[in-house]
């Protein structure tokens, strides 16, 4: 009997001790306080049904996603243990499912706030006060009201989001912890969140009660400059599927983007923009091959990738699989030649490339 074929060639493996040591680094962080772990969009394209209970089993008490449907599944797979809260709050069509999965919603407006009220939710929720980002939150100007409607009601958590924590020195930074310290003694009783990934490393004053890691759980500090050690979670990787010699002169892929200046042996791989890579790192981005760097050659087409593996000398062979991302190839790296963020690289890959998942130690 034959095994059924893999639906792709490209492999992602995520690795789930490495993920857990990056939550034990952001605990470490949070001191007598808590680390939470951000799992929306599927665990940052990693798979949220291996990776959540793998950080619960860690000791992750506190989960965050961004959606309702997304908590439900959460809930499904954790049981009832755990903490959830979903970002992105209640909506007067869902209000109701909240309670009976016991999911905390963090009310972002006045308008959720009453969503919340009118709907006599059993369950306590969390709310976001914006005092900077101008994305989700309540405004400082809607304060007042939301603690006159909020007034004898559990409110667990008071939280905020840092707009430019990526840059420990900008000035806004500062300005949103002053604001955030000012607004949120007016909810004495609730713990107090403001820093996700990067801005757990912009200093102790940002930490308060609870930290909310997100990409630093998959292996990026978030940071413009000092990238922090933080260990890679996961490795995509696929096979050569064909190798040949060309001359100096000829042209490689879609549109002859790529002239070779010298003869070279190059490789096509199994590995495109159908299984999330990104096409915007054509002629950019690289491999590595037996400890080689092998250049991407032109453009990036929907299945398929040429290399440049002359440097990798026989280890090139039909076959041999060329790391795209990990270890060797940081998620940086990949994210810079693609112009975009670490975090739509991982979640590009989300449900794409044929997951292997390496289980905790």
């Amino acid at each position: 009997m034959t095994s059924e074929p893999s639906r792709r060639l490209a492999r992602l493996t995520v690795d789930l001790s490495a993920i857990c040591a990056n939550w034990r680094r952001f605990a470490d962080l949070a001191g007598p306080g808590e680390a939470a772990a951000v799992v929306k969009a599927d665990a940052y394209g990693l798979g949220v049904r291996d990776v959540a209970p793998a950080l619960a089993l860690e000791g992750a008490r506190t989960f965050f996603v961004a959606t309702l449907g997304e908590a439900l599944d959460l809930r499904d797979t954790l049981g009832e243990a755990q903490t959830i809260y979903v970002l992105n709050g209640p909506t007067y069509d869902d209000v109701g499912a909240f309670a009976p999965a016991r999911l905390f919603p963090v009310l972002n407006s006045l308008d959720q706030i009453g969503i919340w009220k009118a709907a006599g939710a059993e369950v306590a929720a969390a709310l976001h006060i914006d005092t900077g980002m101008n994305r989700l939150g309540l405004p400082l100007t809607d304060l007042g009201a939301a603690h006159d409607a909020l007034a004898r009601r559990d409110m667990p958590l008071v939280m905020s989001h840092l707009a430019c924590a990526s840059d420990p020195a900008h000035a806004l930074n500062a300005l949103q912890l002053k604001r955030f310290t000012e607004v949120a003694a007016h909810f004495p009783g609730a713990r107090k969140s403001l820093a996700a990934t990067s801005g757990a490393f912009c200093g102790a004053a940002y930490r308060f009660g609870l930290l909310r890691p997100g990409i630093g759980l998959y292996g990026d500090a978030g940071l413009d400059g000092d990238a922090q050690p933080l260990a890679p979670a996961a490795t995509l990787d696929a096979p050569i599927l064909q190798l040949r010699d060309i001359a100096a002169g000829e042209t490689v892929g879609y549109g002859a983007t790529f002239t070779a200046p010298a003869p070279m042996r190059t490789a096509t791989i199994a590995l495109g923009y159908a299984d999330g890579y990104l096409r915007s790192a054509s002629g950019r981005g690289y491999g590595v091959l037996a400890g080689a760097r092998c250049p991407i050659l032109g453009r990036v087409s929907m299945d398929l990738i040429t290399l440049d593996v002359t440097a990798a000398g026989g280890a090139a062979e039909v076959g041999s699989r060329v790391e795209m991302l990990g270890a060797n190839v940081p998620l940086r790296d990949v994210a810079a030649a693609a112009g975009t963020a670490t975090y739509e690289v991982l979640t590009n890959l989300s449900g794409v490339a044929r997951r292997h998942v390496r289980s905790a130690a």
